[in-house]
């Protein structure tokens, strides 16, 4: 086994020394290997002592040809990804997972990335997942996505219970909080703040590499800056401040961070630990650095 399965296999036993109990996986992570690598580790763990997320919207399909995948994962790309949000897609995926994480139910399904899909998504992910919510084989659904204009739209018309936002409310973009967050508080959606550190460029105290995914503008670069000077006359680190500004809205009820290792896992568990003052909220409102809205879509 190389050194860096070795880190990967032990990330979920390390983060639940860290006293973490929810955690979040789809089928498009490493082509299932996610689901089946959570499902192995909390197969020894009491049920009732985790909540676990996963996803529907991509069907794994077998694949010939070899290779290794092309969409951000160093794995065999022995299956392909196939976009299907229909009732007997949703139905066809949730089962596919629950097989790979050996369980018989699931305590989150999440519609998972629904943007080109939109339509059918509504019409029929939601409601498939709404008829397996009554018969006991997930207890919560929701939609997760990067924009909050359809997630507003979801929990308006529809019966969800929870959505993943990733990336809209952030240190540097708060541009969900005045609509969706306000919609989700007053209707008892929960809110799952996902892309924390806005793919990397709040990922470190001393802020560079890339925001959503893009090498990072100058603007960007110099705001976070900012940002993390601020933190640090507080003994904040920027890091630390991204992961706890979401969690201080009354509609987010957990942040949700992707890790490469165990070390990733135990630093952010500290961080998220450690107490910050209000005192730098006041101070970043003061300066004008929060309450703005990064990109729009």
């Amino acid at each position: 086994m190389g050194q860096g399965q070795e880190q990967r296999d032990l990330q979920p036993e390390a983060a639940w020394e860290a006293g973490i109990r929810l955690f979040d996986t789809a089928p498009h992570y490493g082509l299932g290997l996610s689901e089946r690598r959570l499902g192995a580790f909390l197969a020894s763990k009491p049920r009732e002592s985790f909540t676990l997320s996963t996803k529907v919207g991509r069907l794994l399909v077998p694949a010939e040809g070899g290779g290794r995948d092309d969409q951000g994962f160093d794995v065999p790309a022995d299956h392909r990804r196939v976009w299907d949000f229909s009732a007997e897609g949703v139905r066809r995926s949730l089962g596919d997972s629950l097989d790979r994480l050996g369980l018989s139910s699931i305590d989150i399904a999440l519609v998972h990335d629904p943007d080109d899909h939109w339509q059918q998504a509504v019409d029929e992910a939601v409601p498939a997942l709404l008829e397996l919510r009554d018969q006991g084989v997930v207890k919560g659904v929701g939609v997760g996505m990067n924009r909050w204009q359809p997630l507003a739209r979801a929990v308006r018309e529809t019966d969800v219970d929870l959505v993943m936002l990733a990336g809209r409310y952030t240190l540097l973009d708060q541009s969900a909080e005045a609509e969706l967050l306000t919609l989700c508080l007053e209707r008892g959606v929960s809110v799952l703040a996902a892309g924390v550190f806005n793919s990397g460029l709040l990922a470190t105290h001393d802020p560079q590499g890339t925001y959503d995914y893009a090498p990072a503008s100058d603007e960007l670069l110099k705001r976070a800056r900012r940002i993390a000077a601020v933190c640090e006359g507080h003994g904040v680190t920027l890091p630390q401040a991204a992961l706890a500004f979401p969690l201080r809205h009354p509609a987010v009820t957990s942040v949700v961070v992707g890790v490469r290792s165990v070390e990733e896992v135990r630093r952010n568990a500290a961080l998220v630990a450690a107490p910050v003052p209000d005192r730098l909220w006041d101070e970043l409102a003061e300066e004008r650095l929060l309450g703005g809205t990064a990109v729009r879509f």
